[in-house]
């Protein structure tokens, strides 16, 4: 078998294994929201170590769609240089690069922020409780998405990701647990998705249509009363034919309820997402071995794998995953001589 290491391409992007580097919030940016030394080395890194497609961090389309102080940005011009050197430093590397364009909603923590939510609700007892949008609010949003995916697009991005999932605001709207609007942003599944579709229209406004848009979802709440996969890909049906070429298939995130984390756990959620949309899917959650990693790609359960935490630990895993799969991946030529030979 060698379903992992097949080349494929979405769109215009050719990429040369199905391994993913999925979103991780480094957390290390200023005030500005500027890319540092840290971030292209960072992401250079995995670059080198042969994952096929890296996806930046929460960048945040405004100050107060920031998770924290410290994350970077697309909000203003000043923002796009830095970008674009760490894109030219993937691209150098071989390998391709996404941004993950996101608003925090109600779980900005961000400094002095105006903190906003689809409805008043804190995330927790110890959060500060939003100021539900008004109308006007939420075209703003609208346009800041699309402005963050113009600059996106300057940067030399290869794909943009919406940020649909993990409670942050996009998300709290497609919740019903977090959303208890009453007009037509709320209520029914049709109604809660009507802001990601319409963010998926402006974004489409200014993104080449040879290049891919990804959305990422939570595909569980874990709360009762909460969605389930089956209701997301309900709405992602409502929506998909507005230009959606991927999506990325995590769980969680909208309210404090933690999941049973085990080995591969949210990859269930991505088949069924994969299932009922028709849709390409990234799946993953605590996947480490290169054998699983094959197995979810060669059974068809999802289309990509994400590793994360097992990334961070070791930069260099798709080359050694394909070592113990048996196929001969190139490896960098600074490090050919470290290059098992097979017999």
């Amino acid at each position: 078998m060698n379903s992992l290491f097949k080349e494929t391409k979405i769109k215009n992007m050719g990429l040369k294994n199905r391994v993913v580097m999925p979103p991780m919030c480094m957390y290390c940016a200023g005030e500005d929201g500027v890319v540092t030394d840290w971030h292209i080395l960072h992401y250079a890194s995995r670059a080198v170590g042969g994952t096929a497609l890296l996806i930046v961090e929460a960048t945040g389309i405004c100050p107060e769609g920031r998770i924290s102080s410290n994350d970077l940005g697309l909000w203003q011009d000043d923002q796009i240089a830095g970008m674009k050197k760490l894109t030219d430093a993937v691209h150098a590397n071989g390998a391709k690069i996404a941004v993950q364009l996101n608003h925090a909603g109600r779980k900005c923590t961000a400094e002095g922020m105006d903190v906003e939510a689809p409805s008043a609700i804190p995330f927790d007892g110890e959060s500060v409780t939003p100021r539900a949008m008004t109308k006007a609010d939420i075209e703003e949003t609208i346009q800041q998405f699309r402005q963050a995916a113009e600059r996106a697009e300057k940067a030399g991005f290869d794909m943009v990701e919406i940020h649909g999932a993990h409670g942050y605001l996009l998300s709290e709207f497609l919740s019903p647990l977090t959303n208890q609007r009453t007009d037509e942003y709320g209520g029914s599944r049709e109604n809660r998705v009507r802001l990601l579709g319409q963010v998926i229209d402006a974004v489409k406004e200014v993104w080449p249509e040879e290049k891919p848009l990804c959305v990422r979802v939570s595909a569980e709440d874990y709360q009762e009363g909460g969605n389930m996969a089956e209701d997301l890909a309900e709405m992602l049906n409502l929506v998909k034919d507005k230009g959606i070429d991927l999506v990325d298939v995590s769980t969680g995130g909208v309210v404090p309820a933690v999941p049973n984390a085990v080995k591969g756990y949210q990859i269930p959620h991505g088949e069924k997402i994969k299932k009922l949309t028709g849709l390409p899917v990234i799946a993953g959650g605590l996947v480490t071995d290169p054998q699983e990693a094959e197995e979810i790609i060669f059974s068809g359960r999802a289309d990509f794998v994400y590793i994360g935490r097992e990334l961070l630990r070791n930069p260099y895993w798709p080359l050694q995953a394909a070592n113990e799969l048996g196929v001969d991946m190139a490896w960098p030529k600074q490090y050919e001589r470290a290059k098992p030979r097979h017999k």
